[in-house]
């Protein structure tokens, strides 16, 4: 099974969140279901120089308004086709926006570029490779479905749509239709007509075979009117055709025992002393009696952070602290410096930093994730992996991967972390308040932790689901 996976981040190359993640980690884990994965990624600078022993496969003179080609070649361990098109990816700043901070103002034809090469080496291959699937990401590859059905033998091809979140949407002027070569037939409210534009993430629902979400609970979510953006209808006529696969996480990346970015790794949460005593040396935090909570996230409502700063005092004044990396919000960047700065027991780090984020999950006893949505997460994860015990709210792939600590899951030794519901500044204290009782019973937290360490939170039983829904599409196509 040939399979061309179409991102438009690819971890570790080019990453701003969970999903390079996936599109890093997909290929491996598939491998061991037979498939073959390659994946195309847009030629920005640091994919251009990561790149090694590269052949041009495929030639475009004039894609979207300047020339191009696929180059195909390895990095990172990955089999990649990158699309070198300087007109479109050779710019500096962000891979989506300028050093201003504004979107850069072509990225409909950017990623309809994308797209169109996708459908392309569907349709023809690439050398001598052409894949049976096109798995395409987020609304960045959303069009490669539409532009595939386009193209001579394009019909031989499956398709499969993966919404990461479906609050990005790929919106575009309708004025741009014949720019971004897409058929006017299909400027339809059953087509990628969006309340009088263009939406890219909309063509990708409605012409790929199948569409998936990346947790269970999100898909459910989805299809309806709260979570759905506008899609939830459409996304139900979708039917069986339409599934949730959680994510998994990179295992050997995130492994306690052999984690490099740790001073001393530990193989059981008798270990995590160490690591605890390290971390609060690193964020200057004093020792306390309390649980160390630690918090690696993109500073935004939608994480729930303006929640958690009204609700922290409930935790600080039962001993407990506060370790957090991230940046985003200006707004909620300043609360939380003006929170470390009066508070002994907040320490914060705006920025981003790979490997303390690491050090953060080894060091912290729990780790915070209030999220008002969440499609599927991955910090959660982590901090199963690591013992560091998950509070999270009750939404997406936060519900499918944390055993709330119940009287039944409790009675049943099977819990593994805390959940919020309803998502709310008074249900998100009340769960930091459980979480100090529950660390004061040193026992419990024990077991709690050891049922952490020992979930499977690897991409295993996802990879065969994907490989499945492959089959089907191959199938059908």
């Amino acid at each position: 099974m040939k399979v061309l996976s179409v991102a438009s981040e690819c971890a570790p190359l080019v990453k701003t969140g969970g999903l390079a993640d996936v599109a890093g980690a997909l290929p491996g884990a598939l491998d061991a279901e037979g498939v073959e994965m390659r994946t195309l990624l847009p030629g920005y600078p640091v994919a251009m120089a990561a790149l090694k022993s590269a052949k041009t496969v495929m030639e475009d003179p004039d894609l979207f308004g300047g020339p191009a080609r696929v180059l195909a070649g390895k990095a990172a361990g990955l089999s990649l086709y990158v699309l070198d098109a300087p007109h479109l990816y050779d710019r500096p700043g962000a891979i989506y926006h300028g050093a201003d901070g504004q979107d850069w103002p072509d990225n409909a034809l950017r990623f309809a570029a994308l797209g169109w090469t996708a459908a392309r080496i569907g349709s023809a291959g690439a050398g001598k490779w052409r894949p049976s699937v096109l798995h395409v990401h987020d609304w960045q590859a959303a069009l490669a479905p539409l532009y595939l059905r386009q193209m001579p033998g394009g019909d031989k091809v499956g398709a499969l749509l993966t919404i990461h979140n479906i609050a990005f949407q790929g919106l575009a002027p309708a004025g741009d239709l014949h720019a971004l070569r897409l058929p006017e037939s299909g400027f339809t409210a059953s087509g990628y007509e969006y309340w009088g534009q263009i939406s890219t993430l909309k063509a990708g629902i409605v012409w790929a075979d199948k569409v998936s979400t990346v947790s269970p609970t999100y898909a459910r979510e989805l299809m309806t009117p709260e979570f759905g953006m506008g899609l939830d209808g459409l996304l139900r006529s979708r039917g069986a055709d339409f599934s949730g696969i959680l994510n998994g996480v990179d295992t050997d990346v995130w492994n306690p025992a052999t984690d490099t970015a740790i001073k001393h790794p530990y193989k059981t949460p008798r270990g995590k002393a160490r690591a605890k005593a390290a971390l609060r040396r690193e964020f200057g935090l004093p020792d306390a009696p309390g649980p160390l909570t630690v918090l690696v996230s993109r500073l935004t409502q939608q994480k729930g952070l303006d929640m958690l700063l009204e609700a922290l005092p409930v935790l600080l004044h039962r001993g407990g602290q506060l370790a957090l990396l991230g940046s985003g919000d200006p707004a909620l960047e300043s609360a939380y410096r003006e929170l470390a700065a009066r508070e002994p027991g907040v320490a914060v780090h705006i920025g981003y930093d790979e490997a303390m984020a690491h050090r953060l999950i080894a060091g912290g006893n729990a780790i915070l994730v209030p999220s008002r949505f969440e499609p599927c997460g991955l910090t959660q994860m982590y901090g199963l992996r690591y013992g560091t015990l998950p509070v999270v709210a009750l939404t997406g792939g936060l519900a499918d991967t944390v055993i709330p600590a119940n009287p039944a899951a409790l009675g049943a030794e099977a819990a593994t972390g805390l959940q919020v519901y309803p998502v709310t500044t008074d249900a998100l204290a009340q769960a930091l308040s459980r979480l100090a009782d529950l660390f004061a019973l040193p026992e419990v937290w024990a077991r709690m932790q050891k049922n952490a360490m020992a979930q499977d939170v690897s991409w295993r039983r996802s990879a065969v689901d994907y490989a499945a829904l492959y089959q089907e599409i191959a199938h059908r196509a």
